[in-house]
C-alpha cells in the first residue's frame, strides 16, 4: 500500500491549471444582461428572475448589491456580478476594513446559494470620475485582500468596467492605445488584473461610435450588417477585415493592452446594447435597429468566434440593458436601452440561446420556404448571403464545394438555401424573410436531389429534411480548440501524476 503524502505545492499548481483548461474546454463565450435601477417603477426582484428564467439568462450583471435582487437570485444557478457603485469608491479605496466589510456584507453573506463570480469596481471611473481614479487600484486590492481572507478569491474575480474613452483613437486597433493621462494609473491596473488572472471589462457601445463618428462608418458596420463589397473596412496595418465595429472595439482594447506590454488578459464586454427610442435628432435610435443589433450581437457572441486579431478568445459580454431606465438623464435614447419596458412588457423579442445550434424542425413551418427573389440583383443577394451565412448564423456548410447545394453558377438556389435555413430558425425568436427584400415566402419545395431544405415534407434528411455538410468555419475552429486543449491535458496529466 502506498504511503499517503501530502501534496506538494508544485503538484497542487498543476493540479489547478489542469482544472483550468478543462474548465476552459467545456464552457465558451456567454451573454449576460445589465439590470439598471434607475426605473421609477421597477419589478420586483422576485418578477425580474422569473423574467431571467423564462429568457434563460444565466449571468446578470448589477449596478450594486441590492441585498433583496441577490436573495430573490438564491439558488438559480444564475451567475451575478455586483458592483462597488461610484459613490462608495473613495470610501473603500482609503480604507482597508472598509473594503473588508464591504465584502462581507454583500458578497460572503449570500456565498454559496446567490452564484456571485465577479464584483465590478465602480464603472467608467477614469473617464467620469478622475478624481477618483488614484484610489481605484488600492480599492481593487483592499477588495482582494479581503477575498482572500475570506478564501472567496478563486470564486470572486475583481476588475472595473471602462468605456471606450479611455482609448484615445480606437482606429485602426492596431495603433490603438490608452490615453496617456491615464498612464500611472493603468499599468498597475493591468498589472493586477494579470496578477489575480481577471478581465479586463470593457462597455463598448457602436451606437455612440457611430453616432460620434457623423458619417465616417456605415450604420450596416455598426449593426452587425452585411457591407457593400466597396463599403469594407480593413485596417491598413494588419490588412485585416472588420465586419462590424464591436470587433474593433475590442481588439482596439487588446492592443492598448499590448501597447503596454500585457497580452495575456481577456477582454469581457460589461455593456453593449442600443436604444430603441431617441429623440428628433437621434434617428439612428429606433426598434428595427435595437433588434438588429442586439440579436445580431447575441449570435456574435455565441458562434465563438472571437475578433480578427484574436480569432481564438471568446469576448463574453453583458447586454445593456434589461429595462428601460426613464429616470435617466440626458436625451431621449438615454432612457431607452432595455428591451423591456419598465412595466415588464417586452419592446422586441430576443432569445439569449445560440441560434446556430437551434433545431430548424418546426412543425408550423414545414412546406414553407424563405427564397431568394429571382428579380434581385445579385449584388444584393451576394450582400444578403454574406450576412446570413456570417452574422445571420445560417448553417451555410451544405452550400459549400462538393456539398449537396453546392450551385457556384445559381446565386439565387445558393441563397435560397442559407435564408430558408437562418429563417427556420429564428422564426420563433423574431427572425423574418426579408433580407432587405432580396427574399420572399414561397409553398414551393425548392429541394433537389439529395438537397433537402428545411421545411421539407420529403423523406430524405433527418433534421427536417435538411442536408448535411461538414461543421462551419466556427464549428471546427472550436473543434480545432477542443483538440488542443485535449492534447494539452493529455500531456499535462502525468506530469501531474509524477510531481
Amino acid at each position: 500500500m502506498l504511503a499517503r503524502t501530502s501534496m506538494s505545492p508544485r503538484r497542487l499548481e498543476a493540479q489547478a491549471m489542469l482544472l483550468m483548461l478543462m474548465f476552459l474546454n467545456a464552457s465558451g463565450a456567454f451573454v449576460g444582461i445589465n439590470i439598471g435601477t434607475q426605473v421609477s417603477n421597477p419589478p420586483s426582484p422576485s418578477d425580474i428572475v422569473s423574467i431571467l428564467k423564462e429568457k434563460k439568462i444565466q449571468h446578470v450583471r448589477l449596478v450594486n448589491s441590492d441585498h433583496q435582487m441577490l436573495v430573490a437570485l438564491a439558488n438559480t444557478g444564475i451567475e451575478v456580478m455586483v458592483a462597488v457603485p461610484n459613490d462608495q469608491l473613495l470610501r473603500v479605496g482609503q480604507s482597508r476594513p472598509t473594503a473588508a466589510d464591504w465584502v462581507n456584507k454583500n458578497v460572503a453573506a449570500y456565498l454559496p446559494a446567490t452564484n456571485i463570480t465577479y464584483i465590478a469596481v465602480g464603472d467608467e471611473v477614469l473617464t467620469t470620475i478622475p478624481n477618483a481614479a488614484l484610489v481605484l487600484v488600492p480599492a481593487l486590492q483592499f477588495l482582494q485582500s479581503a477575498l482572500l481572507a475570506a478564501n472567496l478569491n478563486t470564486q470572486v474575480k475583481l476588475s472595473s468596467p471602462h468605456s471606450m474613452d479611455v482609448i484615445s483613437k480606437a482606429f485602426p486597433p492596431s495603433t490603438a492605445t490608452f490615453n496617456s493621462t491615464w498612464s500611472s494609473v493603468m499599468s498597475p491596473y493591468l498589472q493586477f488584473l494579470k496578477t489575480t488572472g481577471s478581465v479586463f471589462m470593457l462597455n463598448a457601445q457602436p451606437y455612440y461610435g457611430y453616432v460620434k463618428g457623423q458619417g465616417i462608418f456605415p450604420l450596416e458596420y455598426a449593426l452587425f450588417r452585411s457591407l457593400n463589397p466597396n463599403s469594407q473596412i480593413a485596417d491598413p496595418n494588419t490588412n485585416l477585415f472588420y465586419t462590424n465595429m464591436f470587433d474593433a472595439m475590442v481588439d482596439a482594447t487588446y492592443n492598448s493592452m499590448k501597447a503596454m506590454n500585457f497580452t495575456d488578459i481577456p477582454v469581457m464586454v460589461t455593456a453593449s446594447g442600443w436604444p430603441s427610442q431617441g429623440g428628433r435628432n437621434e434617428p439612428a435610435a429606433d426598434v428595427d435597429n435595437a433588434l438588429a443589433y442586439n440579436g445580431n450581437l447575441i449570435r456574435h457572441v455565441l458562434n465563438n468566434s472571437g475578433t480578427p486579431i484574436q480569432p481564438n478568445n471568446q469576448v463574453s459580454t453583458y447586454l445593456f440593458e434589461l429595462f428601460n431606465e426613464d429616470l435617466r438623464a440626458g436625451p431621449v435614447s438615454e432612457q431607452n436601452w432595455g428591451i423591456m419596458f419598465t412595466n415588464a412588457s417586452a419592446i422586441y423579442s430576443l432569445t439569449f440561446e445560440d441560434v446556430a445550434t437551434t433545431t430548424t424542425d418546426s412543425p408550423a413551418l414545414r412546406g414553407m420556404f424563405c427564397v431568394a427573389n429571382s428579380s434581385a440583383p445579385h449584388s444584393a443577394l451576394k450582400q444578403s448571403l454574406d450576412w446570413a451565412c456570417g452574422p445571420g448564423s445560417a448553417n451555410c456548410s451544405a452550400i459549400q464545394p462538393g456539398q449537396p447545394c453546392y450551385k457556384p453558377d445559381d446565386i439565387v438556389a445558393v441563397a435560397s438555401y442559407a435564408f430558408n435555413d437562418y429563417y427556420h430558425r429564428t422564426q420563433a425568436s423574431g427572425g423574418t424573410c426579408n433580407f432587405n427584400s432580396t427574399a420572399t415566402m414561397s409553398s414551393t419545395d425548392p429541394s433537389h436531389g439529395s438537397c433537402i431544405f428545411a421545411g421539407s415534407t420529403g423523406a430524405n434528411g433527418s433534421d427536417s429534411g435538411a442536408a448535411s455538410g461538414p461543421a462551419s468555419q466556427d464549428s471546427f475552429a472550436s473543434h480545432s480548440q477542443s483538440c488542443w486543449l485535449t492534447h494539452l491535458v493529455a500531456a499535462l496529466l502525468p506530469v501531474v501524476l509524477l510531481l
